[in-house]
């Protein structure tokens, strides 16, 4: 048996070991994302992330922004890979994280083919959609205007096609609810997926 083979299988076995229960098992193995928790531009399927990412921290360092951080050990088979909470920090696209993976696990690719998520508006909680007041945030802030969202109306429109889900608008955005909700909020497009051994 190779020694890359004997301690993979050893750091797996080792994992299971301090599953409290079964029931609890699945969150060990639950994709972080979720609202507004995003990964970083480029970033590979998220049913392969946790084995792609050999948890370096390049990412970490070289944003200039401190919009990545790497998660904890609550995180399970996640714990030491990149995340971007976009209402704290948003990724403001400078694209140094990607040039500096070494794994591919985050993909060299361009500002405009960046695909964290997208934004979606609470129509609900949004002052021009409720017409409460002229609000022009998420529009102003946007690095893709006119592409990623427009206003119609007065009223912000995001475009799928060219939304990048950045989360600049999430973190712009002046309203929040009662649950923490923004008007505007980024949905990670792998927040679904689990890793599958």
């Amino acid at each position: 048996m190779k020694r890359r083979v004997f301690l993979k299988a050893v750091a797996g076995l080792s994992g299971l070991l301090f599953l409290p229960c079964p029931a609890k098992a699945g969150k060990f193995f639950s994709s972080p994302l979720a609202r507004n928790r995003l990964r970083p531009p480029g970033a590979v399927s998220e049913e392969i992330f946790a084995g792609k990412c050999i948890r370096c921290g390049r990412c970490v360092e070289v944003c200039p922004y401190k919009s990545i951080i790497p998660l904890d050990i609550r995180s399970g088979v996640y714990a030491g890979t990149p995340l971007v909470l976009a209402e704290k920090v948003p990724c403001y696209l400078c694209m140094k994280c990607v040039k500096v993976c070494p794994t591919g696990t985050l993909q060299k690719i361009g500002q405009e083919e960046t695909r964290m998520g997208l934004a979606v508006i609470n129509r609900h909680l949004c002052y021009n959609w409720q017409e409460m007041t002229l609000c022009r945030t998420c529009y102003d802030v946007c690095p893709f205007k006119e592409k990623a969202i427009s206003l119609h109306e007065l009223k912000p429109l995001i475009h799928d096609d060219y939304c990048t889900g950045c989360g600049i608008c999430t973190h712009a955005c002046p309203v929040t609810a009662d649950d923490g909700q923004k008007a505007v909020n980024i949905e990670s497009l792998y927040a679904n997926e689990t890793v599958r051994w």
